[in-house]
């Protein structure tokens, strides 16, 4: 059970074209939103579409299958952990941000399918 105490499963479609950045030690590091979407039916039996936007970071191998095969639109199952980090902005505001740091990803959608522009 304690690999169920941080574990975060998601599927949905990426929302911008992944930012990969090789660090100076030569590891990669991938960003990018990925949209989740929840219909159900409300109190008046009318169907309702919530999207959930989460910020996914992934290292390593996972950022470089990032890099070659993920584009905007694609639909992807991650698996990995939240986390939650602060920083300051140059005016002074401190900022909070929550993502999901990505350890598996699946690349969904039919094979050979093009990546939506």
């Amino acid at each position: 059970m304690s690999t169920l105490k941080n574990k975060v499963q998601l599927i949905g479609n990426v929302g911008n074209e992944p930012e990969v950045k090789t660090l100076e030690s030569g590891k990669k590091v991938a960003n990018f939103s990925m949209a989740t979407n929840e219909t159900y039916k409300n109190s008046n039996g009318e169907k309702v579409q919530n999207t959930q936007w989460h910020n996914i970071v992934a290292w390593g191998k996972i950022a470089e299958i990032i890099e070659k095969y993920v584009g905007k639109g694609k639909e992807v199952a991650i698996e990995g952990k939240l986390t939650s980090r602060n920083y300051e902005t140059e005016a002074g505001e401190k900022r909070y941000v929550t993502e999901v740091v990505a350890n598996e990803i699946l690349l969904l959608g039919i094979k050979g399918e093009e990546t939506a522009e």
